[in-house]
């Protein structure tokens, strides 16, 4: 389910500047924004790990 922009957290990263330049490079393959991309990125990893992990509580 799709949140609106209001609703979500904001964070702050550090992110070094050869990680910055990777991720900027794949969003733009990608057709999205930086932001997008990471938020993309983190979402896979939590859907792969659960399926690995069946004890984790569901997304709300």
């Amino acid at each position: 389910m799709a949140q609106k922009d209001e609703d979500k957290k904001q964070v702050l990263l550090r992110l070094s500047p050869a990680l910055w330049q990777e991720l900027a490079a794949w969003a733009q393959d990608d057709f999205r924004s930086i932001n997008g991309q990471m938020e993309y990125l983190l979402s896979e990893a939590v859907r792969n790990r659960r399926k690995k992990n069946f004890e984790l509580p569901p997304e709300e």
